[in-house]
Parts: structure tokens; sequence; C-alpha cells
């Protein structure tokens, strides 16, 4: 199995094989929460325009995400795992565009499959990986906006490399340092509005989440099933 490492936008577009397009912070934590309070569907989206497309087309449909790290102003949420911790989605389709992450989903074109990644589902990813086997394993870092890196995501494609070679990284280590680093941001009292220091916490919850999100293809684009390991 050969495991690549790559980063941001470009590295999407180089992505080969089984991807994992990783957006620590916030994009696919977020979907996790979501999908885990029963959203009956979850579009991840690229273009703003397509989103308020879909909105008028589907019924029972919740337009979450942010430009800059802040929600859209008209969407019901932005990207806060905080935000929706509590909500009851039951039935209701997700329309989730996102700076980093979900742009990834579209410009990894050369993958011939593809899922998110988070800590929070971890160990669902490692084990989905391993059951697949495939050759080639792309670990997409989206970083910030796309263009560059974010620690958490590069993290996490180490961790996940790490325990796919049979080697044990130190998870509490990592998270000391995003706390000092680029998980500061997360911290910031200015941002608490659209950013709540409690994200930095729930999107690092280590193996939350017993499933993976594999994207798949419909009428309307890409969406994320929720498939439990």
């Amino acid at each position: 199995m050969q495991i690549n490492i790559l980063q941001g936008f470009d590295g999407a577009k180089k992505a080969e094989g089984l991807a994992v397009i990783i957006d620590v912070f916030r994009a696919f934590s977020f979907a996790c929460y979501a999908a885990n309070n029963g959203a009956k569907r979850i579009y991840p989206i690229d273009k703003l325009t397509l989103v308020d497309q879909l909105y008028k087309e589907i019924p029972n449909a919740i337009r979450c995400g942010e430009r800059h790290e802040k929600k859209v102003p008209h969407f019901e949420f932005g990207n806060s795992p905080t935000h929706i911790e509590k909500e009851d989605f039951t039935g209701k389709t997700i329309l989730h565009s996102t700076s980093s992450g979900t742009q990834g989903i579209y410009l990894s074109t050369n993958a011939s499959e593809k899922i998110t990644g988070s800590f929070v589902n971890a160990d669902a990813v490692i084990q989905y990986i391993k059951t697949k086997e495939p050759t080639t394993v792309s670990l997409v870092c989206m970083g910030y906006e796309g263009t560059s890196e974010a620690d958490e995501d590069t993290f996490f494609a180490e961790y996940i490399k790490a325990k796919l070679e049979g080697t044990e990284p130190d998870f509490e280590e990592m998270v000391e340092k995003l706390r000092v680093g680029s998980g500061k941001r997360l911290l910031d009292p200015i941002k608490q509005s659209y950013s709540p220091k409690r994200d930095f916490d729930l999107c690092l919850s280590l193996n939350r989440f017993p499933f993976i999100l594999k994207a798949k293809k419909d009428s309307k684009g890409y969406y994320l099933e929720k498939i439990e390991i």
C-alpha cells in the first residue's frame, strides 16, 4: 500500500486511489456531527450558488457553511460543531459548503474513491482503508482555505499513516501542539460568535463516531454516505 500525504487544492488534484479528504477544523468534523444527529443526506458543495439552487429544490434543506471561517450570512448554520451539537436533523438535508474541505471533494477528480477524514472518526477511517486494501491511499490535507498548510490536517494524515504502518502516534502530543499552534484560532476571544472554543475539543474528540462518510453522486451532485464500521 502506497500512502501519500498531499496538501491543499493542488494536492487534491493529484490524489489517486482511495482519497481521504481531510478537514479537522472544521468541515469534516461538522459533517460527522450532522450525520450522527440524523441528517437524511449531506451534500458537500463547492459553490454558494449551488447551495442556494438546491435549497429551492430540496424540501427540509438546511444551509450550513462558511467563508473565511465566518457563517455565510443567509445560511441557517455556519461550520461550528458546537452550534449543531444538540440539533436534531432527522429528515433534514444538509447543504454544506466551506472554504477548504468541501472543495476537496470536487477537486480530487483522479481519485477512484473518496472518503472524508477527521479525528472524530479516525479509527473508522483506518479500519475502512484496511478492509479495502487499496494500492494507493492519498491523504489530502485541505489546510487553510486550500492554499496554506494547517497542522491539524497534517497531524491527522500522519496519525493515519502511522497507524496503517503499524506504529503508534502520540495523539495527546498533537493536541497540545495544536492548542498553542494552528488550533489557537479556535480559542481566539474575537472569534467566539462563529468559532466557539468548544469546537477545539469537539473536533479533537478522538474516535467519537464509528462510521465513515463516503462521497457518492446522485442527480444533484456529491453527497456523503454514512457507513458504519
